[in-house]
């Protein structure tokens, strides 16, 4: 039987980016991809950002490819798993780009890095969230 946690867990970070990208770059305007470094700089800021989201398709394609070749009806795993790769995604990318590059913050600002803290906690939160809903689902298979 096919394992569904690695097509899991690249879409889930792929999946994860484009949430990232959409809400806080997008709908709520706190922080652009690079708006730590340029903050100035609203067009080089937009490349950045497209750039961020051309990778997050690419996660996406290559997540449902690597999906097609795993187990389909094995959905309840699958979804702990891509889960389990957004919490992945907003950990990595809240502590390299939030805390090591400072590249931006999640929102800039007097409470920045409770903010960044928050970011952490739910990306953990939803690591564990998602192993247990995959392994859970996994004993029902």
């Amino acid at each position: 039987m096919a394992s569904v946690r690695p097509a899991g867990l690249v879409l889930g970070l792929g999946i994860g980016g484009f949430i990232d990208g959409i809400v806080l770059h997008q709908l709520l305007g706190w922080h652009h991809m690079l708006s730590g470094w340029y903050p100035d700089d609203l067009r080089l800021n937009m490349i950045g950002d497209g750039a961020f989201h051309a990778l997050c398709l690419v996660l996406v394609i290559a997540g449902v490819a690597m999906l097609s070749r795993a187990a389909p009806h094995r959905l309840g795993e699958l979804f702990g798993w891509m889960i389990t790769g957004w919490g992945l995604f907003n950990v990595v990318e809240g502590l390299v780009d939030h805390q090591i590059l400072g590249v931006h913050h999640v929102r800039p600002g007097p409470h920045q890095l409770g903010y960044d803290i928050g970011f952490l906690v739910f990306g953990a939160a939803l690591i564990v969230a998602g192993v247990l809903i995959a392994r859970a689902s996994a004993g029902r298979s």
